[in-house]
This record gives C-alpha cells, structure tokens and sequence, in this order.
C-alpha cells in the first residue's frame, strides 16, 4: 500500500528543489515527518488508519524519497520553514498537527516554537534527544566532506549495488518484527541513487548542531500552549540502553511538559510495528 483513495502526489520547489509531498484523507490537518533515512512509504500503515479522519500530509525530505538533494546543510529553521511552505503550497493555512520522528521530532518542534499559531498538537516519536547539545566546529567542512563521501560512493556505484539492501537491513533492526515492509520496486527507486546516501550522510553530521539550535531556540521562542505528546518506543528487551533511552524520552516530555506514554513492543520504526498505537495517539490531539 502506498497511497489512499483521493491520494494526491505534487512536486513544489522549496529552495530551488523539488519536494515531494503527498496529501490524502479528510479532516484536520496532520503532518507526518520521518527519521534520518525515511521515505513516504514508511508512514503507509498509519496512513490508512488516519485518512478516514484526517488530512494527511507526508513529504520527503531533500534527497530522500522521491525529493531531489537541496544545496542548503540541514538545520532545525531550515526544516520548519520548508514544512511551512509546503502547507501554503498545499493552502492548508489552518493550526494543524505535527508527527515527527527520530531526528524530525527536532523539526516539528522548531515549527511549532516558530509558526506558534500554525501548530495545534505534536507527537514526538521515539524523538531524538539530546540534554546538554553542543555545535560541533568546521560545519561548513563537514557538510563538505559529507557530499564528498556520497560522490565518491556514488562513483564506485555502492548506492546502486548496495543502498536496498542497506536499507532492509536498517529497516529490520529497528523493527521488533524484524522485517522491512516497504515494497521492494519503491526501495530500489529511492535507495540506490546516491541522493538517498548523501542525504543520511549530511543529516548525520549535522546532528548536534541541529540539537544545539534547537536548544537554543527553546530558549527564545517558547512552545505555544497545544498538547505535546512524547512516545517512547519499547522493544521490551529490558537492556541498559534500552532503559536509558527510555529515561531520556522521559526527561524529553518532562522539558516540554508533554504527556509520556510508551508504545510496546516495538522498534525505532514504531510505526511499521505499531501503526494502530500511533494513529491512536495522533487522533487524540486536535
């Protein structure tokens, strides 16, 4: 499945790219924004659990998905803004919700802090955080480096040999069920370009920077007075790591004053092994 009745599949340029965005359902206006290395189709089962009662839109970043790379590095503003102007392309102007998972959980909470009136709820899943965030030094060079990597790879054909199996395998470690639910024809078409490498590879090395400016910008722009919730997920293994990422998700909602919940049993990918928790708790927020 990759798409509802009603489906509508549109290209807008944001920032001299083409985007891709894809909007389906009726009803509020819920946004669904995937991790470092996501593509639409990674939303598909909670899709068709949201678009009876909601307006879904799912969009690809630069260079992942069907969108094409962008020349800015990533940044928190960066992928706010983007997400702004792809609702007014859409003219959907009206307070709506934000997913966001993994590493986009830094993003919607950036367009909720500066677009306050356009942000009616958040969900943070299984969000990336980070308590005391510092900017690594040379930016500028390791975003070089980063395209550099990806060019040479590409060179050599590694994406095309090699990206659909590295992304089952990712795929499956970070479900419970461990297996990758993605149609096979969509992983070759969007994983074995090197957009795909160069987008993950820049995103990566522009982690902490991205986690310091939003520390930074929780600081001068406050979050607007909408429900927050933050879903940790549990693969139920009960390891040490496991149980600190779950105390920082913890110490996540307790920053935001949000509601905690957890989401078991399930991997980072929880919305491929729990698309029905996940639906849930979106149609509990506006």
């Amino acid at each position: 499945m990759t798409g509802q009745p009603g489906t509508t599949q549109r290209f807008f340029r944001i920032d001299g790219s083409p985007v891709h965005v894809r909007r389906e359902g009726q009803g509020p206006v819920c946004v669904l924004s995937g991790g470092l290395g996501c593509s639409w189709f990674d939303w598909d089962l909670v899709v068709g659990l949201l678009a009876p009662h909601r307006t879904v839109v799912r969009f690809d970043r630069p260079g992942y998905g069907l969108s094409a790379p962008a020349r800015p590095a990533p940044s928190a503003a960066g992928e706010a803004e983007r997400i702004r102007l792809l609702l007014d392309a859409l003219g959907l102007t009206e307070p709506c919700t934000l997913v966001g998972h993994s590493i986009a959980g830094f993003h919607v909470e950036a367009f909720a802090r500066l677009h306050p009136g356009r942000a009616a709820g958040l969900l943070l899943l299984d969000a990336s955080t980070e308590p005391a965030p510092h900017p690594r030094p040379a930016p500028a060079l390791r975003d070089l480096a980063a395209r550099t990597a990806a060019a040479a790879a590409g060179a050599l054909a590694v994406p095309y040999l090699c990206g659909p199996l590295g992304r089952r395998l990712v795929a499956r470690a970070s479900t419970v069920r461990r297996e990758d639910l993605a149609p096979a024809e969509l992983v070759r078409r969007c994983y074995r370009p090197r957009r795909a490498l160069r987008a993950a590879l820049r995103e990566n090395s522009r982690y902490l920077d991205v986690a310091a400016e939003l520390a930074e910008l929780r600081e001068r722009a406050p979050l607007p007075e909408i429900p927050v919730t933050v879903m940790a997920a549990d693969a139920g293994r009960g390891t040490r790591r496991s149980a600190r990422w779950l105390d920082r998700q913890r110490e996540l909602a307790e920053l935001l004053g949000a509601r905690y919940r957890t989401v078991a049993p399930a991997g980072h990918l929880a919305m491929a092994d729990r698309p029905d928790a996940v639906a849930r708790a979106v149609l509990e927020l506006p």
